[in-house]
Formats: C-alpha cells, structure tokens, sequence
C-alpha cells in the first residue's frame, strides 16, 4: 500500500469528529439541564453550585480530549510537515484514535473504570510509541 502524507491526517480528521460529538452532547445536555430548571443558567457563569452527574462526566470527558490527545494532535502535524509519515505512523495514529473512541463510549455510558483505564493506557502507549519513531525518524 502507498502513503502519503495526507494519510495522516484522516485520523485527526476522526479525533475532531469524536471531540464535536462530545460537544455536542454536552451542549445537549446543558441546554436540557436549564430548560427542565435542574440547573440554572446562572450557574455557568462562575460554576458555582452543582449540575447533573452525567453533565458532569461528559464536561470531564471534554476537557480530557484537550488533555493526553494534545500531543497526538502535534505529532500528527509534526508527521504531516516534516513528511515522515510512514504506513506504522498511520497505522499507529488510526489505533490511537480508535482507543480514544472506545475510551469515549467507556466513560460516557458504563463508566467502567477499569475497562476506561485500560483504554487510556492502551492509547498513551500508542502515543508514547509514536512519538519515539517520529524521534527516530528525525534523528
């Protein structure tokens, strides 16, 4: 199989996918939140007082897209421009992503702690595991 370097970026492409579900729903939901009164809209200003426990966990998980995925963005830009993109950073940057959508689907329904840790090491790994072969690539 030939690749190029745009290959790459289809799995960021899939990250911004899953970040804009995530969104959505949270916006979804806080907007539910404050027509049914469980929340007010005063309390987004400073976040004080409380919301729901399931707004809770998607805000959570929200932000934690902007957290360990931070470095998956920049290596996948780093591969794209520096055109070292190869069939394992594609196949890599693709299995990175598909344990962030399984972390997702975890954390946003179950909530199993042990399945989502699982997950989120599994992906760091890959991470970790990318990041050195771009290392070496540019050695």
């Amino acid at each position: 199989m030939i690749i190029s370097a745009t290959h790459i970026l289809y799995p960021l492409f899939a990250m911004v996918l899953l970040v804009s579900f995530v969104v959505t729903l949270l916006w979804t939901l806080r907007n539910k939140a404050i027509r049914t009164r469980q929340v007010s809209i005063k309390y987004y200003r400073d976040y004080s007082g409380d919301e729901p426990n399931y707004n809770k966990v998607v805000s959570r998980h929200y932000s934690n897209l902007f957290e360990m995925p931070i470095l998956f963005y920049v290596g996948v830009i780093v591969l794209y421009v520096t055109q070292h993109v190869t069939l394992w950073s594609v196949t890599l940057a693709w299995a990175y992503v598909v344990c962030r959508y399984v972390h997702t689907v975890v954390h946003l329904t179950g909530n199993n702690v042990i399945l989502r840790f699982l997950a989120f090491l599994v992906s760091t790994l890959i991470l970790l595991v990318m990041w050195v072969l771009l290392l070496i690539k540019l050695i």
